[in-house]
């Protein structure tokens, strides 16, 4: 499981020019799932995100987390986080889940958000989504399941 997490001073999301999720300061988090991905899998990862401290505090250290600063998510699927460029000039996504698991998975992941955050804004699986951001820093943290 792939998360990049970009902490944002603003954040939405619109499909077909409607904006369906939006969010003030927080975390905007792109999510990637892949083969093998479980439960168990995003339990791991949303513990990491949610308790992640990269908002600054008073002598401008980055140790505060979302519940610190009444941060707000907005989480967005996206399976071309798996794309495999090794071969040719067009991606492969073979190694992405395949779509009715991966959307159970990334219902389960924001359920599990919503536990402890109060604002989680999603955007639509599966959907042609148009993603806007104002970039808190910038800073953009890729957040890898095999990696932590």
């Amino acid at each position: 499981m792939i998360f990049v997490i970009q902490r944002v001073k603003e954040s939405s999301v619109s499909i077909d020019g409607e904006v369906c999720g939006s969010i003030n300061k927080g975390f905007m988090v792109l999510i990637g799932i892949g083969e093998g991905d479980n439960e168990a899998v995003c339990d791991k990862m949303v513990r990491k995100l949610v308790n992640m401290r990269i908002f600054e505090d008073e002598n401008g250290k980055t140790n505060l987390g979302l519940s610190d600063v009444n941060g707000e998510l907005l989480l967005i699927s996206q399976f071309t986080l798996y794309a495999d460029c090794k071969k040719g000039n067009r991606p492969s996504f073979t190694q992405a889940l395949e779509p009715v698991e991966s959307e159970r998975l990334y219902n389960y992941i924001v359920d599990e958000c919503k536990k402890s955050i109060k604002v989680v804004e999603t955007g639509r699986f599966g959907a042609d989504m148009k993603v806007s951001l104002v970039n808190d820093g910038p800073f953009t943290i890729v957040l890898d399941s095999e990696k932590i």
